[in-house]
């Protein structure tokens, strides 16, 4: 039989087969969440959160630093200056990026993603050293970011430059991917872009060494701000 004629039957057995039932939403909401609830961080604080969040990032080359509300923009600013950072992508329109951006010391210049792409795609892809985001929610289980792209922080500040440092507040963790889900109800108006971040790029696709940066930032730094204390999760 011909290639297309294989592709007919195939689609034809398709259309003429009884449809799969639906599952049963609550039966499978009650199998998630007694997977989870086998583990150990459903309930615990927000400050067990941001250890166990720090610890499985760590453990994926991530570089953790852990600060108050007051005093993380002079120790990034710190950090971003030692590590040679010269030009750094950011949102002075928010509140964290302007408090960043007047803690760089002299020389380091903040810039803002304020033209389209297509304007300045060779110096974003070739000059610009760090691009600087706050995450929407964080996932502790897989030291995961949630980040929610917008106009004033595109996609591609996280994944352009070839470092990516990420501001996570511990009040906004979660426990599990499905707490988060729960959490933010999700399914009542999901952003059209979310962008889940669980350490640097890598692959290990060419002869299964593994290679960082090869399709987004080789580096990625997190800064877990201490915004609660014995608030439970």
């Amino acid at each position: 039989m011909s290639g297309m004629g294989t592709r007919e039957r195939i689609l034809g057995a398709l259309r003429i087969a009884a449809p799969a039932p639906m599952p049963d939403s609550s039966e499978l909401e009650a199998r998630i969440n007694q997977h989870h609830a086998n583990g150990d961080l459903r309930g615990v604080s927000r400050k067990l959160l941001a250890g166990a969040m720090e610890r499985v990032m760590t453990s994926v080359r991530t570089e953790v630093l852990c600060s108050d509300a007051t005093g993380w923009p002079a120790l990034l600013a710190d950090k971003l200056g030692k590590a040679g950072v010269q030009r750094l992508l950011l949102d002075p329109a928010t509140a964290e990026g302007a408090a960043l951006a007047a803690a760089l010391p002299a020389g380091m210049q903040a810039l803002p993603f304020s033209q389209p792409l297509e304007a300045w795609k060779h110096s974003l892809f070739s000059s610009v050293d760090a691009g600087f985001t706050v995450a929407r929610s964080g996932i502790a289980a897989t030291g995961t970011l949630v980040l929610a792209p917008d106009p004033g922080t595109p996609r591609s500040v996280s994944l352009v430059p070839p470092l990516h440092v990420a501001l996570v507040y511990a009040s906004t963790l979660h426990a599990d991917l499905h707490a988060a889900m729960h959490a933010e109800r999700w399914s009542a108006g999901m952003p059209t872009n979310l962008v889940l971040v669980s350490g640097p790029s890598k692959t290990s696709d060419i002869q299964q060494t593994l290679a960082y940066g090869a399709h987004g930032p080789a580096a990625l730094w997190v800064v877990i701000i201490d915004d609660v204390k014995e608030v439970q999760a």
